[in-house]
Parts: structure tokens; C-alpha cells; sequence
């Protein structure tokens, strides 16, 4: 969303391929799948442009009923963002009901917002100016009380150094290391690279 020419093709791709293999793909809301934001950054502009303002309120409807977080194995966590101060059970993102807007702050806002942070301890303030920051023991505390491996997150483009430093101190002191894939975010931030853990 929001990253190029061809946001609608690539929803609508996405939503095709959900719709013929719906056990395969599954789709996760981000904070981009929100009015406020694609508004702002081109997916309105494009469906305006390209069809009408009505299509672009359709996919929000859409996006309104989107699962914001998936559980793999009842071991990794996935989410676009990331932890919440307010995010003691798994149960609360469960009894989420939908549709549902993402509010400005608490629990759905931080998890399509809130980022790790390897260099505070606790709960952090964002650069962004909205939701938080979580440090290395705020994720170790919430993985051992709710018993998991690992939080596959999407929304963070990093340095790669600093991810992975990340990272190596949750290994050390906490889980194995997972397999993980580097990948590159086509013709955006050249010099940047994420990570994509994946299970064993």
C-alpha cells in the first residue's frame, strides 16, 4: 500500500490469491490498511485518479475487517508492528471484534505502529509520534508469558546491523536462533535491508 504506481493491482492480487487458496495466504493489516494514512500517502490519490473515491472507501471497509495479527504453530507471533504496553494476553488481539478502526492510541494502534528498540530498556516514546517503542525485555517478558519463539513483525525498516543486533541479544539471552532470509525492498530505500524469520 502506499509504496508505488500499483497499489490497487497489488491488493487486488493479494485478495485474488486469498480467495483461491484461503488455507495458503493470509493477510495481515498494517497501518498503512487504515484512512488516515493511505489517504495521505497515495492509495486514495490512486484510486481517485484511476476509478472513483467510492472504491477507495470499498477497500476500507476491507481493511476494517483484516486480522491484525496470526499465530504460527502457537509459537511465533505475527504482526505488522509490534508490542503493547496494553498487550497482556493473546486472548485481547482474539476478542478484537471486526470490523474495526485503528484508533489513534492503545492496543490496535500499537500493534500496526510500535517498534523494537535495541537500545532502550522497557517502554520507549516513537520518533514517529505515534504509539511506542519496546525494548529487548518487554519482548523477552511478553514470548515467556505467553509462551512463544518468536514475533515476525513487517513494519520497521532498519538499518540491518542494528536489526540484527537486535536480535543477537534476544538469542543470547533468550531463544535459538531462527533461519532467517534477507531480503531487499524493491527500487525503495536502497540501502536498507530487513529481516524475515522463518520457522524451522
Amino acid at each position: 500500500m502506499d509504496r508505488g504506481k500499483q497499489s490497487l493491482e497489488t491488493i487486488c492480487l493479494l485478495l485474488a490469491y486469498k480467495i483461491k487458496y484461503p488455507h495458503k495466504v493470509f493477510l495481515l493489516r498494517g497501518n498503512h490498511e487504515d484512512p488516515k494514512i493511505n489517504r495521505v500517502y497515495g492509495f486514495y490519490d490512486e484510486c481517485k485518479r484511476r476509478f472513483n473515491v467510492r472504491l477507495w472507501k470499498i477497500f476500507t471497509d476491507c481493511f476494517n475487517c483484516l486480522p491484525v495479527a496470526a499465530l504460527i504453530d502457537e509459537k511465533i507471533l505475527c504482526m505488522h508492528g509490534g508490542l503493547s504496553p496494553d498487550l497482556n494476553s493473546l486472548d485481547q488481539i482474539r476478542d478484537m471484534e471486526r470490523p474495526i478502526e485503528i484508533p489513534d492510541d492503545g492496543l490496535l494502534c500499537d500493534l500496526v505502529w510500535s517498534d523494537p528498540d535495541p537500545t532502550v530498556e522497557g517502554w520507549g516514546t516513537s520518533d514517529r509520534g505515534v504509539s511506542c517503542t519496546f525494548g529487548a525485555d518487554k519482548l523477552i517478558e511478553f514470548l515467556e508469558k505467553n509462551d512463544l519463539d518468536l514475533i515476525c513483525r513487517a513494519h520497521q525498516v532498519s538499518i540491518i546491523v542494528l536489526v540484527v543486533v537486535f536480535f543477537i541479544k534476544l538469542h543470547v539471552e533468550r531463544i535459538p536462533p531462527p533461519k532467517m532470509r534477507f531480503f531487499s525492498l524493491r527500487n525503495a530505500m536502497i540501502p536498507y535491508l530487513s529481516i524475515l524469520p522463518f520457522p524451522r
